[in-house]
């Protein structure tokens, strides 16, 4: 059986070690890994799960072999996909249904970057129909999804208040911000929906924020702290609805809003940031800048010449 180089876990941490290499089943494509990013779930998903366990959810890179069937692109395509995990391998198998071709015009690099955080930017800010005119508050706002959600909401057009440390405004601002706020307590006004990722006395500031009948999207909690709300914190906001978004719980595959995402990326009309650039070597530096809260944006890591 050949064997590939993959991220694995250990007692002692994640290391770069050797497996056996992917077996696809009939409908599955394999792709060689050139790159893949890292997303916040995955810090505490690598300190919960068992020893040997292989992380690793979004990836890009060319088709080293069609799927058996004949489904899926062929080989030699370039291709950016979701996977459930074993992302962060040289090489791994993958359903059509989860990938997306790339144009030559949008990098390994940016293709990497867009998946989970893509989709969770794109479908969070579909919950509640069309965002033209409508107030907008998004907290978490210079994060891998929030930078994305603040250019596609300022799109759709939304007013936009960000909420994110003084020193990232200008970048905000240059996305389609129309206010940043450092805490959710200086937004200016009442919000119609709210993209919520922080929680704690977060969430309980954005619920102070919004009009009677507005919608807040719970997509995390990345301040571990729990949310003190009761009903009557609603009085003056009632009718507000609160909905939870878990990307391994939407009912559509994710290649249709992929090439969606990856069309935007290539017409110059969405700009994912790579808060970080390195090589997968590299790997405990970068997930220690990703929990230390240190990057804008997304932490990417290529595979050099172990890639297809």
């Amino acid at each position: 059986m050949d064997r590939m180089k993959a991220v694995v876990t250990t007692a002692s941490g994640p290391v770069i070690d050797t497996v056996p290499d992917p077996a696809p089943l009939p409908d599955q494509t394999l792709i060689g890994v050139s790159a893949f990013s890292l997303n916040r779930g995955e810090l505490s998903l690598l300190k919960s799960r068992p020893t040997g366990w292989r992380p690793g959810q979004d990836v890009a890179g060319v088709v080293l072999a069609q799927a058996a069937d004949g489904s899926g692109p062929p080989a030699g395509t370039r291709v950016a996909a979701l996977v459930e995990q074993a992302g962060w391998a040289e090489q791994v198998a993958v359903s059509p249904d989860r990938l997306v071709r790339l144009p030559d015009t949008v990098s390994y690099e940016q293709a990497a970057a867009l998946p989970l955080a893509g989709l969770t930017a794109l479908r969070v800010l579909r919950l509640d129909g069309s965002l033209l005119g409508r107030r907008v508050l998004l907290t978490g706002a210079n994060g891998g999804v929030g930078r994305l959600q603040v250019e596609l909401a300022a799109a759709a057009g939304a007013i936009v208040t960000a909420v994110a440390a003084p020193e990232h405004a200008e970048s905000l601002l240059a996305l389609g911000a129309a206010e940043v706020v450092a805490d959710p307590d200086a937004a200016s006004g009442l919000f119609t929906f709210v993209s919520e990722s922080v929680g704690g006395t977060s969430l309980k500031s954005t619920l102070d924020k919004t009009a009677p009948g507005a919608t807040i999207a719970l997509i995390g909690a990345s301040g571990g702290e729990k949310t003190p709300i009761d009903i009557y914190d609603f009085i003056g906001h009632e009718n507000v609805r609160v909905v939870s978004y878990f990307s391994y719980a939407h009912p559509e595959p994710p290649a249709a809003d992929l090439e969606t995402l990856v069309e935007l990326v290539a017409g110059d009309r969405l700009h994912p940031e790579l808060g970080l650039v390195d090589d997968w070597t590299h790997l405990d530096a970068a997930l220690a800048a990703l929990a230390e809260r240190r990057l804008s944006g997304k932490a990417v890591l290529t595979l050099g010449s172990s890639a297809a």
